[in-house]
C-alpha cells in the first residue's frame, strides 16, 4: 500500500526528519507548517490516507485542526495521530476526544512511530474482505494490496477516491445518481451534500489525468455517473 501522509509540524527541521523517516519507509508526504496551511492543501490535493499532527501550532492548534478535519464530510475518514510532548491524561483524552485516532507523545522513535501508522491504517483500511482483481481498459485494480495500476503505474488515490472506483468497477457501465453513490460509498447513516459526491468525482479524475483516461468517469446530463472505458 503506497500510502500519503501529510505532516503538519511547524519546527522545520522536526517535520523535515518525519518526512524523511517516512519516505524512507515507502510513503508518499506532504507538508504543512500551520493548520491553515493544512487544510489549503487538503482541498487542493489528493486527500493523504493520514494525517500527523503537531498538538502545538501556531495559530489554530492542532486539536482544533483535528476536530475541524473530523466535523467535515469530505475528511472525516481520514485518520489522525497526534503527535506532543503533553503526556497528562486530560490531554491525551482531549486529543482523542477531538478525534484523534491515535496519540504519540515526543520523544519517540521512528520505529515507534512507523509501527503505530501501520497500525491505524490497517485499520482504517477501505479494502473488502473478498480479494480481487478488476480490470478495465487500461486501468487494475487489486484488492488484496489496495494497489491502482495504469499500464503498470501506480496510481495515487484517496481512501474516498479508492472506495468510489471499486463501486465503479464492480458496476462497470451502469449510470448512478449522486444519491446512490452516496449511499453506497458514503452509506445510508451518513449525512453528507450530493456536492460531495461532484467534489470526489473530481479529484477522480485528476488522479486518472496524467494517464490518459480522465474520461472513463463519465457524466451523464441529467442522470448522474458512469464509468466506462468506451468512450
Amino acid at each position: 500500500m503506497n500510502a500519503t501522509i501529510m505532516v503538519v509540524e511547524d519546527e522545520r527541521d522536526i517535520r523535515e526528519m518525519l518526512v524523511f523517516s517516512l519516505e524512507q519507509a515507502g510513503y508518499s508526504t506532504l507538508q504543512a507548517g500551520t493548520s491553515e496551511k493544512a487544510m489549503s492543501l487538503l482541498q487542493e490535493e489528493t486527500i493523504p490516507d493520514l494525517l500527523l499532527v503537531d498538538w502545538m501550532l501556531p495559530g489554530a492548534s492542532g486539536v482544533e485542526l483535528t476536530r475541524k478535519v473530523k466535523k467535515s464530510s469530505l475528511f472525516k475518514d481520514v485518520p489522525v495521530i497526534m503527535l506532543t510532548a503533553r503526556g497528562e491524561e486530560d490531554d491525551r483524552i482531549k486529543g482523542l476526544d477531538a478525534g484523534a485516532d491515535d496519540y504519540v507523545i515526543k520523544p519517540f522513535s521512528p520505529r515507534e512511530l512507523m509501527a503505530r501508522i501501520r497500525a491505524v491504517l490497517r485499520r482504517t483500511d477501505p479494502g473488502t474482505a473478498e480479494e480481487k482483481s478488476i480490470e478495465m481498459g487500461r486501468l487494475k485494480l487489486d484488492t488484496a494490496s489496495y494497489r491502482v495500476t495504469v499500464d503498470g503505474q501506480t496510481v495515487k488515490l484517496g481512501p474516498t477516491e479508492y472506495k468510489l472506483l471499486l463501486y465503479f468497477l464492480e458496476h462497470p457501465e451502469r449510470v448512478f445518481t449522486r444519491s446512490q453513490l452516496l449511499d453506497a460509498v458514503w452509506g445510508h447513516q451518513v449525512i453528507v451534500e450530493e456536492r460531495t459526491v461532484d467534489v470526489h468525482i473530481r479529484r477522480l479524475r485528476k488522479a486518472l489525468d496524467p494517464y490518459g483516461i480522465e474520461n472513463y468517469v463519465q457524466t451523464v446530463r441529467g442522470a448522474g455517473y458512469r464509468f466506462s472505458h468506451r468512450v
